[in-house]
C-alpha cells in the first residue's frame, strides 16, 4: 500500500465514522440488498483481502449462511452490517473486518486517487481539533513524564506535536505513554513516536502487503525534530481492551524489543491494515490488504491483543506504573527532603488501590 493510499484509506475512514455518527433510524433492508451486499462482498474479499485463501472460506461460509437465511432476521441497516460483520469476523478471526451503513450514498472511489484538496482540509480539521492525538501531557511527581496519546495521526501533521509533548517530557527521570484510549493511525507515525525512545536506528516492523507480495520496513528515525528521550531510562506503557491497530504496534514493538515494560490489560487484537471497499450504494466494509511482521516475533498480535507485562485493570495502570517507577527515583534522589516526599508519594499511591473484588 503506497504512502497515498494508506492517507486515503485512513480519510475515508474518518469521512464514514463522521457521517455514521450523524445516521438517522435505520432504513429498511430486503433480501435482494442483503444478497447484493453478501455477493460483493464475497468479490471484494477475493480480490483484496491479504490471506487468499481464507477469503475462499469466507466465500463458502456466506454462500451457505445467506442461502440458509441467517441474514434474514437483519432487517435494519445497521443489524444486517453488524451480521454480516460477524460472520465476516466468525471464519477470520479479523478484527479489523468491519461492515457499515452509511445513511448518505458512498462514492465510487478509485483506489490509487488521492484525497481531494477538500477531502485534505476536512481531514486536517478533524484531526487538529484532536490535537493530532496527544491529548494530555503531564509531569508527575518524582519528575515523571507523561504523554496520553489517543491516536497516530498522520505524521505529516502530527510531527509537531509529538515533537512539543516529547520536548517537555525529555529531562523526565521516566516515561509513561498512555494507549489506554488509543485506536491507531498511521504506522509512519508510529515509527516516528518509537523513534524519540530509541539512542540507534532500530528495525520496528515489517508490513506484508498482497499487492505484489510486497515488504515494506518500519524503522526508527536516524533524525527527530524534537529532543529524544534517553534511551537508558525507563519507559512504560499503558493499555487497556480498546488499544487497537496502531496502539498495539507500538506496544509490541517496544515489548519485544525490551525497551518498554507494559502494564494493564490485553490489547484487542488487530494487526492487519487495509482499505475501506464499497460494496452497495450505502454499505462499505474496511478489508485488511497487510499484515504486520514483527522482526523478532516474525508474527503478530492479530486475534491475540498484546498482554502486558504488568496485568492490572487499565482503571489502575496509571497508579501501578508510578509505583514502578518511583522506587529507583527514591533511590536516586540525593536530597533528603525529596526522598521524603517521593516515600509519602509512594505510601499515598499504595494507599489508593482499588478495593478487591
Amino acid at each position: 500500500m503506497s504512502l497515498r493510499l494508506r492517507s486515503l484509506a485512513l480519510l475515508a475512514t474518518m469521512l464514514i465514522t463522521a457521517a455514521h455518527a450523524q445516521t438517522a433510524p435505520n432504513d429498511p433492508v430486503d433480501a435482494g440488498l442483503r444478497r447484493a451486499v453478501v455477493e460483493s462482498t464475497i468479490r471484494e474479499m477475493n480480490a483484496l483481502y491479504v490471506f487468499p485463501d481464507a477469503a475462499k472460506q469466507v466465500e463458502a461460509a456466506l454462500r451457505a449462511q445467506l442461502n440458509a437465511g441467517a441474514f434474514d432476521g437483519a432487517a435494519t441497516a445497521d443489524a444486517f452490517a453488524e451480521r454480516l460483520t460477524e460472520a465476516l469476523q466468525a471464519v477470520t478471526r479479523d478484527k479489523h473486518i468491519r461492515v457499515r451503513h452509511s445513511p448518505t450514498p458512498l462514492e465510487d472511489r478509485q483506489a490509487d486517487r488521492a484525497p481531494t484538496a477538500s477531502e485534505r482540509e476536512e481531514y486536517l480539521k478533524s484531526e487538529q481539533a484532536r490535537n493530532f492525538g496527544v491529548e494530555r501531557v503531564e509531569r508527575l511527581p518524582g519528575n515523571i513524564g507523561y504523554i496520553d496519546l489517543r491516536g497516530f495521526a498522520p505524521a505529516e501533521w502530527a510531527g509537531d506535536a509529538i515533537a512539543a509533548a516529547m520536548n517537555l517530557v525529555a529531562h523526565s527521570r521516566a516515561l509513561i505513554v498512555d494507549l489506554r484510549r488509543n485506536g491507531g493511525g498511521d504506522p509512519a507515525t508510529v515509527a516516528l513516536m518509537t523513534s524519540y525512545v530509541f539512542a540507534e536506528r532500530t528495525h520496528l516492523n515489517d508490513m506484508f502487503w498482497r499487492e505484489n507480495n510486497r515488504i515494506e520496513q518500519f524503522w526508527t528515525q536516524d533524525w527527530v525534530p524534537g529532543k529524544r528521550f534517553d534511551a537508558k531510562k525507563p519507559v512504560y506503557v499503558l493499555t487497556s481492551r480498546r488499544t487497537f491497530s496502531g496502539g498495539e504496534e507500538f506496544s509490541y514493538n517496544l515489548k519485544n524489543l525490551k525497551r518498554a515494560t507494559l502494564i494493564g490489560e490485553t490489547t484487542g487484537g488487530g494487526a492487519h491494515p487495509g482499505d475501506i471497499v464499497k460494496v452497495a450504494t450505502h454499505f462499505h466494509v474496511f478489508i485488511p490488504t497487510g499484515r504486520a511482521i514483527n522482526p523478532i516475533s516474525k508474527t503478530n498480535w492479530e486475534g491475540t491483543g498484546v498482554e502486558p507485562d504488568v496485568k492490572v485493570p487499565a482503571d489502575d495502570a496509571l497508579r501501578t506504573a508510578q509505583l514502578l517507577a518511583l522506587p529507583a527515583i527514591v533511590a536516586a534522589a540525593d536530597d533528603p527532603a525529596v526522598r521524603t516526599a517521593l516515600q509519602a508519594r509512594i505510601a499515598e499511591l499504595e494507599k489508593a488501590a482499588p478495593a478487591a473484588k
